[in-house]
């Protein structure tokens, strides 16, 4: 009988315009924690929950605590991709993969080398002044004592979606259409309960959903192929 992964590498092999939409799963193996996990970010013991450290309102308002919490838990510096991200680069530039659709905002799909690549919740890597919008890196809000400040007076701020904040409308476009165009699915390392990211899975229209999460989704019935497992031990099987 064919395997689940045989089934997998048979669709992987055929595809042409494959999308993978991944969450804080896929950067786990590279040593970055998670969020929702026992051992996560938001298991952990803080002076304000972390929900509300991360928001707008609180950045707004107490700016120095924000950083406190983003340099120490959030800024993801010094860490290299895993096998998931090396095989979705290898995947594009074989042409079998449209585009990369992340929750995450640690920048390791592009080190790793992929191209197109949908960042619903922003990057680390990119930070900017409020006032001016001159550019910084990451390593200079790392750097910096207390709040981040431009030349220029203003504060710098990490182009992150915060609670309270909108997703950007173009990101949120091209993903879209590149969902809603694609010839497989791969969703992969994320609990599919955040939106409206979880939501973006309704633009696909095809009939090659794959699902690969430790723990079960809310779409696992409605997908075409189901692994409980780590994407490691899918990924280094591809």
């Amino acid at each position: 009988m064919h395997s689940k992964l045989d089934t997998l590498k048979t669709w992987v092999d055929e595809a042409r315009s494959m999308v993978f939409f991944g969450g804080a799963g896929v950067s786990t193996e590279s040593g970055i924690p998670d969020f929702r996990s026992v051992d996560g970010l938001y298991s952990q013991k803080f002076k304000y929950p972390p929900e509300t450290i991360i928001s707008a309102t609180f950045f707004a308002r107490k700016p120095e605590e924000f950083f406190d919490f983003y340099k120490q838990k959030m800024l993801p510096l010094g860490f290299e991709p895993n096998v998931t991200h090396k095989v979705l680069a290898r995947w594009e530039r074989e042409g079998r993969l449209a585009a990369v659709v992340t929750q995450n905002i640690d920048g390791l799909h592009q080190k790793a080398g992929s191209k197109t690549v949908y960042e619903l919740h922003g990057s680390v890597l990119r930070n900017y002044c409020t006032r001016c919008h001159r550019a910084y890196s990451a390593q200079y809000v790392k750097n910096s004592r207390g709040v981040p400040m431009c030349d220029c007076g203003g504060i710098i701020k990490p182009d992150v979606v915060l609670y309270e904040e909108s997703l950007d409308t173009n990101v949120m476009y091209g993903a879209a259409q590149a969902i809603a165009n694609a010839d497989m699915l791969i969703v992969a390392g994320t609990s599919l309960t955040v939106y409206p990211a979880a939501g973006m899975l309704r633009y696909y229209r095809g009939n090659r959903l794959v699902l690969i999460n430790r723990d079960a989704t809310p779409y696992d019935d409605e997908a075409d192929l189901v692994f409980h497992e780590s994407l490691g031990t899918i990924f280094s099987q591809l």
